[in-house]
């Protein structure tokens, strides 16, 4: 099955698709979301499997859990997911296929939401350069959560440290990061202040919510926990074949297109 999938996938490989001219492109809002989960591989240890969704964007009313305000919020919908146990770059080319499959690189509006991981980005700005990259927003709280901690330690900072944490939590949302990283500096604290510096771009959560961009990567974050469910069981362990082909099957049972695959197989 491993065989057949890699197959398909080099046959839209990323540097052999012509892309029709970008007057042509559709106005179907998309996004990808990537993220990673660690499976124990027999005579390895812990490795982790990258996963990566594909899906379509749609608005919903809904109360926005920052503002309290009722606002037309982004959804994904029609998700598919793929995955690899190995590097970036035998991902990436699983990413594109599945991209490339579900009209990804012809999309007007796309979106890449993850969290702050290097290698996450890297194959992002391959497979979709001309998407607007996003860091999920729980991830960046939970950073500046880390710093409110690191900067009020004690006990008998906690009232300071909340009075800290939602001013400067407000300013993340309305994409006022200059100022988290201009605080972090004034206490001496560069370190946490490099993380708001690389992705300062990524983190204009109002200006992504007005534009009906996603701003979470839960979908991806669902995707992982249903890999993880078959291949995390209580005291499994997996030789490197097996995993890769168990992969397969699941990537093709929650697409719905195992019948498909073992036609093909056959």
């Amino acid at each position: 099955m491993l065989d057949q999938v890699i197959h398909t996938r080099n046959q839209v490989a990323l540097e052999g698709v012509q892309l029709p001219d970008a007057r042509y492109d559709h106005d179907q809002r998309k996004a990808i979301s990537i993220d990673g989960g660690m499976v124990n591989i027999r005579a390895a240890g812990w490795k982790e499997i990258k996963v990566g969704a594909v899906f379509d964007v749609e608005s919903r009313l809904q109360r926005d859990p920052h503002t309290q305000d009722w606002v037309e919020m982004a959804h994904g919908v029609a998700v598919h997911y793929t995955a690899v146990l190995g590097t970036k770059d035998e991902f990436q080319p699983a990413l594109w296929a599945l991209a490339f499959a579900h009209d990804i690189p012809t999309a007007r509006q796309c979106s890449v939401v993850a969290d702050g991981a290097l290698w996450i980005w890297d194959v992002a700005d391959q497979v979709c350069p001309h998407a607007q990259g996003v860091v999920d927003w729980f991830h960046a709280v939970e950073h500046l959560s880390q710093a409110a901690h690191q900067l009020y330690p004690n006990p008998d900072d906690s009232p300071q440290r909340q009075r800290w944490l939602k001013r400067y939590k407000d300013h993340l949302y309305t994409g006022r990061i200059q100022l988290i990283i201009a605080a972090l500096h004034r206490r001496h604290a560069p370190q946490l202040a490099t993380y708001f510096e690389r992705y300062a771009q990524h983190m204009q959560y109002m200006t992504f919510r007005e534009a009906g961009l996603p701003i979470g990567s839960g979908t991806v974050e669902s995707g992982v926990k249903q890999f993880k469910q078959r291949l995390c069981g209580t005291g499994m362990r997996w030789n490197k074949i097996n995993a890769d082909q168990m992969i397969v099957i699941r990537t093709a049972i929650l697409a719905d297109t195992f019948d498909a695959l073992w036609d093909a197989v056959a």
